[in-house]
C-alpha cells in the first residue's frame, strides 16, 4: 500500500528540520485497526494527523520557542499486517527500535492502541528500568478479547507484564479485569478522583526516571475529543492535560511516545487538529 504522505511531513517542515540525519525526533506513523470491535475508523488517525499538523503555527507562545527546531523526521507509514496482531505488533517494534538504536526519539501515530506494545518492548530493551504512564478512558487489561491476547483492550495487561504502568483518567473497565485492576490499583488514577491537581505529583512520584508515555485519545473528554471509537464521559480537559504532561516532562525523562486511537469525523478536523497540536506539545515540553 502506498503511503499517504510520503511527500510530506509534520509540520510541513523544511529539510533544515526534517532531514533523517539532523532530526532529533522521528514520527513513526502505524495506520493499523485490526482488533477494533465498535467505531472504526482509527487507521485514517495519523494520516489526519499529520494533514492537520500542516497547518499548525509552529511558534510555541507558552514556551516562547520554535519546538520544530529540534528536527522533527517524518517516516513512511509502517504497511498494515492483517495476518495477526501480534505480527503487526511486532513490525512497529522493529521500527522503534531502529529509530531509538539511532539515538533518537520515536514518537509512534496509531492506529488502535495495540501497536503500543510494539514500541514498549524496543524501548524495554534500551532502557530496562522504564516505566509506562497510560492516559485512557479504559484500564485495557484484559487477557484476551475477541481471540486474541494483542488485542487494543489487552495492551496494558501486555505492557504490565513487562514493567510497571501508571494509569490516568480511568473511567471505564470490566468485570472480568477486576483481578488485573486489583494488583495495579495502587497506580490506577480514576477520573472521578482527579478533580483537582493533588494527583498530579503522586501520579509522576510512581513511575522509573525513564518513561514512555501513550495517550489513548479517548482519556480526553468527549466535548474536546470526540472522534474516537469509544467517547467515555467525564474525561481530562486540554489545559489540565497540558499542565500534568509539562510537569512530567519536568521531572521525568521520556524516552518516546505515542497519540493512538484517533478515528476522523468527516467534517470536522477539531479533533484533528488537537491530536496534532498535542504531539507538537509534548516534544516542545520534552528536555532538551
Amino acid at each position: 500500500m502506498k503511503s499517504h504522505y510520503l511527500q510530506n511531513n509534520f509540520g510541513c517542515l523544511p529539510d533544515e528540520y526534517s532531514s533523517k540525519e539532523k532530526s532529533a525526533i522521528v514520527i513513526i506513523p502505524a495506520p493499523y485497526g485490526g482488533t477494533l470491535s465498535y467505531k472504526t475508523g482509527a487507521n485514517e488517525g495519523p494520516n489526519a494527523i499529520i494533514r492537520a499538523s500542516m497547518n499548525m503555527e509552529l511558534y510555541d507562545e507558552e514556551l516562547k520557542k520554535n519546538t520544530f527546531e529540534k528536527g522533527i523526521h517524518t517516516l513512511p507509514e509502517i504497511e498494515p499486517d492483517f495476518s495477526s496482531p501480534e505480527s503487526m505488533i511486532k513490525r512497529v517494534e522493529e521500527a522503534a527500535s531502529d529509530v531509538a538504536g539511532a539515538g533518537k526519539l520515536p514518537v509512534l501515530l496509531g492506529g488502535e492502541h495495540s501497536i503500543s506494545a510494539g514500541a514498549v518492548r524496543a524501548l524495554k530493551q534500551k532502557f530496562p528500568a522504564l516505566s509506562v504512564l497510560q492516559i485512557d478512558a479504559h484500564t485495557d487489561l484484559r487477557e484476551s478479547w475477541e481471540g486474541t491476547r494483542h488485542s487494543h483492550a489487552c495492551v496494558m495487561k501486555r505492557i504490565t507484564e513487562l514493567c510497571r504502568a501508571v494509569q490516568i483518567g480511568i473511567r471505564s473497565t470490566s468485570e472480568e479485569e477486576k483481578e488485573a485492576v486489583e494488583k495495579n490499583r495502587k497506580n490506577i488514577f480514576w477520573a472521578k478522583d482527579m478533580k483537582d491537581s493533588s494527583w498530579m505529583d503522586k501520579a509522576i512520584s510512581r513511575l522509573s526516571d525513564d518513561v514512555y508515555l501513550t495517550i489513548d485519545l479517548d482519556g480526553l473528554d468527549p466535548s474536546i475529543m470526540p472522534a474516537v471509537g469509544t467517547p467515555e464521559p467525564g474525561g481530562i480537559q486540554w489545559y489540565p492535560l497540558l499542565r500534568f504532561l509539562k510537569k512530567l516532562c519536568e521531572k521525568k525523562t521520556i524516552r518516546g511516545f505515542d497519540v493512538v486511537e484517533l478515528s476522523p469525523i468527516p467534517g470536522n478536523i477539531s479533533p484533528d487538529f488537537l491530536a496534532a497540536k498535542l504531539v507538537y506539545k509534548i516534544i516542545g515540553y520534552m528536555k532538551e
